[in-house]
């Protein structure tokens, strides 16, 4: 079995040019989807074309006593919802563009809004494209329409014509050319629908043309997405970095308060055993303080899951290995890490190495794994190898799904590769540099 990238990702949109270069285009969807792409963009264009020079015509008419004024800064916004329609009518032909993103108002009430939209850029951008959609492109729309289209299905329909329209005598072609008899209007017939698998492509090509200069033109300037992924990445990092200080304080929390009541409680209860006389208060006792010990324990597990104190004092070489002596089968550990990695990155290592013994553990029927892994060209890499029986899929719900959404947000990579019968190798890689020396007092 290949090695598997268990990062989940969102499925894509079908590509009319993908689906035109493929044998079954003209059985599928895909042209009808193109027709009516270009359909619906003539008629939205010339909707489009009214509404403009009906507004212009009314500004111009009403700017001499001031009215018109109001108007036009509703027509400098009339891009907007032409945008929001041609993103959605997009659809119809593949992927739709990056939404353009509007600014937000600093403040509520029209007046900000309005402040704001007529200052952005993108308010601007789609009003200079519903100009060039109402004057130049739906035309375009509509050629292509009636010439791959109409035309070949006017052609097709030509015995139609004969027996309804010329009673069985005549019929025209095109208004161009008269056929009198039926064989030459059933080959009439052949050649339109030869003609319309020919338009089927045009309208193809056509529409695919007219989508890429959409989404060119609609899309958010280059500098904005790279503005707008730059601070996704660091708002991404903040929420990582925040969710690690959250999960330490918890753990630093209940290792300083309630465990320390515990351990409190249970000595008070031990001592209390030993004053009481036999009896049945001295039974009562003696249950209390081995509940009281049990719920330590317990206690101490969960501190030890929420994140382990030896994580934090001594890194991640020393965690995995108290973690690998943990565990039911024999691990044997050749990680080496000539320091410290940071926190985030140590964390998501970490619960990666304790998913995949806990899925050892109880899974895999392995009678020993290795753990092994190290820095190197500024990644660090871990290995867990078993030599179990295999067959592990991630969407079995054995967690591993999880633990690649969490190594991804890190920007990591985590492959797997699991054959029926074994052995099972799980590969984790996060980038990052070391920063200070391991303590190896551990």
């Amino acid at each position: 079995m290949h090695p598997r990238n268990v990062s989940q990702g969102a499925g894509r949109q079908g590509n009319l040019w993908r689906a035109m270069s493929r044998p079954g285009f003209l059985l599928s969807a895909w042209p009808w989807r193109a027709a009516a792409y270009l359909l619906t963009g003539a008629v939205t264009g010339a909707v489009t074309l009214v509404v403009i020079v009906v507004v212009a015509a009314v500004c111009g008419a009403l700017a001499l006593v001031l009215v018109g004024l109001p108007l036009l800064v509703v027509a400098a916004l009339g891009g907007i919802p032409v945008a929001g329609t041609e993103r959605r009518r997009l659809r119809l032909v593949g992927r739709a563009p990056a939404e353009g993103r509007h600014q937000v108002p600093n403040e509520p009430g029209l007046r900000p809004w309005l402040t704001t939209r007529l200052r952005e850029p993108m308010t601007w951008r789609e009003l200079g494209y519903a100009l060039l959609f109402a004057v130049l492109l739906w035309p375009v729309d509509a050629v292509a329409i009636v010439v791959a289209l109409f035309l070949p299905l006017s052609v097709v329909a030509t015995p139609l014509l004969m027996a309804t329209a010329g009673e069985g005598d005549e019929a025209k072609v095109l208004k161009q050319w008269t056929v009198t008899t039926w064989p030459a209007a059933y080959a009439v017939a052949v050649l339109g629908l030869l003609l319309l698998a020919l338009g089927a492509y045009v309208l193809g090509a056509t529409a695919g043309a007219r989508a890429a200069l959409t989404r060119l033109l609609l899309s958010p300037p280059e500098g904005e997405l790279r503005a707008r992924v730059v601070e996704l990445a660091r708002s991404r990092a903040r929420l990582v970095d925040a969710f690690e200080a959250e999960r330490r304080r918890i753990e630093r929390d209940l290792h300083d308060g309630a465990q320390q009541r515990l351990v409190a409680l249970s000595m008070t209860l031990g001592l209390a055993r030993l004053d009481a006389p036999p009896g049945p208060l001295a039974d009562q006792l003696a249950k209390a303080h081995g509940e009281a010990g049990d719920a330590l324990a317990e206690l101490r597990e969960l501190i030890q899951g929420i994140y382990p104190k030896v994580l934090t004092d001594y890194g991640l070489e020393a965690a995995v290995t108290d973690a690998a002596d943990r565990c039911a089968v024999p691990v044997d550990v050749e990680l080496r890490l000539p320091g410290r990695t940071p926190r985030a990155v140590e964390s998501a290592a970490y619960f990666v190495v304790c998913e995949a013994l806990a899925n050892i553990e109880k899974h895999s029927g392995a009678e020993r794994a290795r753990i092994s892994g190290g820095h190197r060209a500024g990644r660090l890499c871990l290995e867990l190898h078993d030599d179990g029986r295999g067959g592990a899929d991630p969407a079995a719900g054995s967690g591993l799904t999880g633990l690649a959404d969490r190594v991804s947000v890190l920007d990591g990579r985590l492959a797997l590769t699991s054959p029926p019968g074994g052995p099972t190798l799980l590969r984790v890689e996060f980038p990052c540099e070391l920063t200070r020396a391991a303590d190896r007092s551990a």
